[in-house]
């Protein structure tokens, strides 16, 4: 087998270098990939759960609304690298370098933040929670997030739920950061109903109810 290959369509890298690559939109579930160089590339709305990047270079890398759910980063350096709505969940940082790294609206969530290095958050845009916050919304949204994650692809994404399988009391947060409630529970009924192809971040609901509202079909 390939040291370098795609296992299931799941990146498998092994000393390789990937610059200034495009990996735009890309769901990088449980790859694994270890000291390769992706410096310069476009990682925005990409989904990294569950994946394996150890000792890897991300040098000037960008990062927008990626997520990065129970990754292993462990010992790579994200040197320059700008990230923006991003959302660290349960990941691995240890000895991960973000020397010069810029934070814009970041979330780090059950993260140990100790453990990497040059990562300077005191004057970022960054919220820290060191456990799962408190849930408190009406019963109106509960009820339209709950129907919206009958949608099988709303349920295969995991955007909307935590590995119990409870609302996610950050991805809602983030969700309200973006719309009114009104505007919301709109847009999750239509999507429960209406949204009918696989994604892997919760962008892409973000985007979906903009462009309802847009063409007026909420």
């Amino acid at each position: 087998m390939s040291a370098n290959e795609k296992i299931n369509g799941k990146f498998n890298y092994n000393n390789i270098q990937k610059l200034n690559k495009n990996f735009m939109y890309k769901d990088l579930k449980r790859s694994n990939c270890y000291n390769s160089d992706f410096s310069g590339s476009n990682f925005n709305y990409t989904s990294f759960r569950g994946a394996h990047f150890k000792s890897c270079n991300f040098y000037g890398c960008s990062f927008k609304s990626a997520e990065f759910v129970a990754t292993n980063f462990k010992k790579s350096k994200f040197k320059k690298a700008k990230f923006e709505d991003v959302v660290f969940d349960c990941a691995n940082l240890d000895g991960v370098d973000f020397k010069g790294a810029e934070f814009k609206n970041t979330i780090f969530l059950c993260t140990n933040i100790s453990k990497a290095i040059n990562l300077n958050i005191s004057n970022s845009d960054v919220i820290v929670f060191d456990e799962i916050p408190e849930l408190n919304i009406n019963e109106n949204l509960e009820n339209a997030i709950k129907s919206a994650m009958n949608n099988k692809f709303i349920k295969n994404s995991r955007v909307l739920d935590t590995k119990d399988g409870s609302i996610s009391p950050i991805s809602t947060m983030i969700l309200l950061q973006n719309f009114d409630e009104n505007t919301l529970i709109r847009g999750l009924n239509f999507i429960e109903a209406n949204l009918d192809r696989d994604f892997c971040t919760l962008s892409y609901v973000i985007r979906a109810i903009e462009n309802y509202k847009k063409e007026e079909l909420i």
